[in-house]
């Protein structure tokens, strides 16, 4: 096989992955937009921690929810690049709110609080007849 033949296969390859990779990131991140509370951003929202009947079940779950939000913000970087398809922004807004690091909910709430994400988010969650996400409205950041 030719360096021309190896060539086409490798460009080939990689668009099938960006490909894939946009379809699989975008459809992580509308499931949990759509999944989550209408009050998740307000003072007094949130979401209810599971229980776990053992020690181990909620190690796993937490590694998992930490493993999965470290990749989506990841991605969500690589996404944010220009000429890469797919919404950076949001995917790293939605792997940081699964990850469990100190400071996470200011950087959520800088994100959010953005008009361009809050209307994206809403526009999505609009697409599945849920409730728009609630922000307090003193606190949007106006750019």
């Amino acid at each position: 096989m030719g360096i021309a033949a190896w060539t086409a296969r490798g460009v080939a390859l990689g668009v099938l992955v960006a490909l894939l990779s946009t379809l699989v990131t975008s459809a992580l991140v509308v499931a949990f937009v759509v999944r989550l509370p209408a009050d998740y951003f307000l003072a007094t929202g949130g979401v209810e921690q599971r229980a776990f009947s053992s020690p181990f079940r909620r190690l796993l779950h937490r590694g998992g929810k930490n493993l999965l939000g470290f990749l989506l913000v990841c991605v969500g970087l690589v996404m944010a690049l220009p000429g890469v398809p797919g919404q950076g922004l949001l995917t790293m807004l939605v792997g940081l709110m699964l990850l469990d690091v100190p400071g996470k909910r200011r950087l959520e709430l800088a994100c959010v609080r953005r008009p361009l994400v809050l209307r994206a988010l809403n526009r999505i969650r609009g697409r599945f007849d849920r409730p728009p996400l609630e922000v307090e409205e003193q606190e949007l950041v106006r750019r």
